[in-house]
């Protein structure tokens, strides 16, 4: 997902705007209306825009600081659920609310649950935003074998098995099968490949604080499966809603979809 660190570049826009508005107002705006002697005081352009661009941008910041923060899918990795093109909207609420930059939280308002998509902020490079399942919780015993998902000991059912063909990053054509699990609340849809022979048998205890993401593409997914646990502070917000889709064209079917 996009590195872009336009946080930063918002809370400075806003802090400059809202800096420059302030101190004309309390020390140069009261002169220049005393010394217009009658005529109207006329503003400095550059205060005017700060003027008039800081309200703007300080609504923006709070929108996606703590209530939604959109994001563009760039890979594959969560086909079915999410395809490359789609314009998600992330509730930043969900995992409590943190300050723009610093990413301190300073309100719990709720932890992540089995099965939510969720937006984190990459272990190994921090700049750069992902997206992943959350499948184990913090104490969890997480198992793969043969390619089938154990959680503590219990294997996660999952029916389905139908063929489902996609294009790849790389213009290839995949012939997965699609599959419905019942990980979370409710059932979400995953891939199998059968052409990839590989299986990663292997056994993790997720420790205290941390999270075990995986793709819903399970064999073409780069996740904790091979880079390891997500702690809680990277965490970004949960995945609701794709409010459009763009990759060479718009999907209107999948405009207001929500993410299961």
């Amino acid at each position: 997902m996009d590195n872009l660190n336009f946080p930063l570049i918002l809370v400075i826009a806003t802090a400059v705007t809202g800096v420059i508005w302030l101190i004309d107002a309390l020390a140069f705006a009261p002169k220049r209306v005393s010394g217009a002697r009658g005529g109207e005081a006329r503003e400095p352009l550059l205060v005017e825009y700060a003027r008039s661009f800081f309200p703007v941008l300080f609504i923006v910041l709070f929108l996606r600081s703590f209530v939604f923060e959109p994001f563009r899918i760039p890979s594959g990795s969560m086909i079915p659920t999410l395809l490359v093109g789609d314009f998600i909207l992330v509730s930043k609420y969900s995992y409590g609310l943190r300050l723009p930059v610093l990413n301190k939280k300073v309100l719990e308002t709720g932890e992540p649950e089995r099965g939510d998509v969720a937006v984190f902020r990459y272990p190994r490079d921090p700049s750069k935003d992902y997206i992943k399942r959350v499948i184990g919780l913090p104490g969890d015993t997480v198992t793969f074998q043969n390619k089938r998902l154990s959680i503590n000991g219990e294997l996660v059912e999952f029916s389905g098995g139908e063929s489902y063909v996609y294009t790849a990053e790389d213009d290839t054509e995949v012939n997965a099968e699609l599959f419905q699990s019942d990980l979370g609340a409710e059932p979400h849809d995953l891939l199998i490949d059968p052409a990839r022979r590989f299986a990663m048998n292997k056994e993790w205890e997720v420790p205290e604080g941390h999270y075990f993401m995986v793709g819903d593409n399970r064999d073409h997914s780069n996740d904790s499966r091979y880079w390891g646990f997500v702690p809680e502070e990277n965490l970004v917000g949960r995945a609701t809603r794709i409010w459009m889709h763009w990759n060479g064209g718009v999907k209107w079917d999948r405009l207001g979809d929500k993410i299961r």
